[in-house]
């Protein structure tokens, strides 16, 4: 068994050293070591569901075995300490300590996250689908894990990088600890990895293909690993919205906890989900609209069956050249039938297409919950979250179409509007989670536009 398992079957950190009459530091150096100290197995042993072959299998013969195996197999070169490794294209061996669930290898993006909190909602978010998250803040996955936290049903993203090792939870809210939440995902995680190494690496050399390998005999082929990276296409020209979209539903759920009063008067708004976060959901309810959410490959004839006030553009992951072959004629002819749009990330960038501009991959991309944006118009600095690997041209862009937001890290489109129709879009994400609040104030504009819309349809018909 384990070690992090022995410690769930205890009930938990705080459980198994009380029971081991030890501090919270004990029980982190042992996940660290992956053993238990035999003086304390007599007392574990007392817990239901952990044997004695549990103790001694695991945690010292097969351990002693796999030593053994390293050491006269060169193929695996997995030094004392290490269970896993993160191979980057580039031949760069990243060895570490693995958790979560066991993996021959997930290959994807590298990234890195500057967030300090929400690692839970990064990795369910939509738009990281085919990509490997670094986290350069240290303490992940030190709150634990709860169903709340959630910004889709699956995590997304292949896999986390992170510099210190799991601790016990530390939060009142948490349902389950952050290697177990992995585990349930099929997901792994590696720690012990130099983080600031590789966030130097990608802001100078742009992203890296890598591949994460936490396999469940401990035996690791860096050579087999190497080749596989180097194989991978990358994301550029992949359309990964149709894999996180999900089928038409209806959403009701507002912001939690939210002040503000609730609209009797609401707008009716499809949602095209290219991989939407729900709280992108939530605050559109919030700001006063009946939502009615449509996967990524809906028709515009679909959408307008529905006849709504306004059409939302999500969030989501992949190039959007490569999802924009189907996403933008659709919008086009959502634009034609003079329905107001907004969008966000990904639908951001679709909309930019449908109105004759282009896109790019960055150089490096914006990912974290502290990213500068400067509203042309006002003046005015927000602080923003982000997480977006492409860009919108700027100098693409039709006369028709002026730029609202640009980023004030390296000067690339963070906003649109069109000038001619009631169609605007940001690229950074309003509803945060994780992050700042500052923009919540884009959702209440897509519904004054539709109150305008409707205001002046009725003073015609007057």
């Amino acid at each position: 068994m384990d070690i992090d398992r022995i410690i769930e079957k205890a009930g938990g950190a705080d459980e198994i050293a009380a029971l081991a009459g030890v501090g919270l530091e004990a029980v982190r150096k042992w996940r660290q070591s992956r053993m238990v100290p035999t003086k304390h197995w007599p007392a574990l042993l007392r817990v239901p569901g952990i044997a004695l072959q549990d103790l001694t299998a695991d945690l010292t013969t097969t351990e002693t075995q796999q030593e053994q195996e390293r050491e006269t197999d060169v193929s695996n070169p997995c030094p004392p300490g290490a269970n896993a490794a993160l191979v980057l294209a580039d031949g760069t061996v990243l060895w570490g300590r693995g958790f979560g669930a066991h993996t021959e290898g997930a290959v994807g993006e590298l990234c890195f996250s500057t967030g300090m909190t929400g690692y839970q909602e990064t990795l369910t978010d939509p738009s990281f689908a085919g990509q490997i998250v670094t986290f350069t803040f240290p303490h992940i996955g030190n709150v634990g894990t709860n169903a709340d936290d959630n910004e889709a049903p699956k995590m997304s993203a292949l896999g986390a990088v992170v510099k210190e090792d799991i601790t016990a939870p530390a939060s009142w809210r948490s349902h389950e600890p952050f290697a177990a939440w992995l585990r349930d995902h099929g997901r792994a995680g590696i720690s012990g990895i130099d983080t600031r190494a590789i966030t130097c690496t990608l802001r100078d050399k742009g992203p890296q293909t890598a591949i994460l390998a936490f396999p469940e005999n401990g035996r690791i082929d860096t050579d087999s690993l190497l080749n596989r990276a180097r194989q991978w296409p990358g994301l550029e020209g992949m359309d990964l919205a149709k894999e996180v979209t999900r089928p038409k539903r209806v959403w009701t759920e507002g912001v939690w906890h939210s002040t503000k009063p609730v609209r009797e008067n609401r707008r009716r708004v499809v949602a095209m989900d290219y991989g939407a976060k729900d709280n992108i959901l939530r605050c559109l309810v919030t700001a006063g609209c009946d939502v009615t959410v449509l996967p990524a490959t809906a028709t515009a004839e679909e959408i307008l069956e529905l006849k709504p006030e306004g059409v939302f553009l999500s969030n989501g992951p992949g190039d959007p050249a490569a999802t924009g072959t189907y996403a933008v004629p659709t919008i086009r002819k959502v634009l034609d039938a003079k329905i107001p749009v907004f969008g966000i990330c990904l639908g951001h960038q679709l909309l930019a297409q449908a109105l004759g501009g282009k896109t790019y991959k960055l150089e490096r991309g914006h990912r974290g919950a502290n990213q500068p944006v400067k509203d042309v118009e006002t003046g005015r600095v927000e602080i923003t979250s982000q997480n977006h690997g492409f860009a919108v041209d700027e100098k693409s862009l039709p006369a028709d179409v002026k730029v609202t937001h640009v980023s004030l890290f390296d000067g690339s489109n963070e906003g649109i509007a069109s000038t001619t129709k009631d169609a605007f879009s940001v690229q950074y994400h309003p509803e945060a989670s994780p992050g700042p609040s500052d923009s919540f104030y884009l959702f209440e504009r897509f519904v004054a536009v539709m109150d305008r819309r409707a205001a002046n349809s009725t003073n015609a018909g007057a």
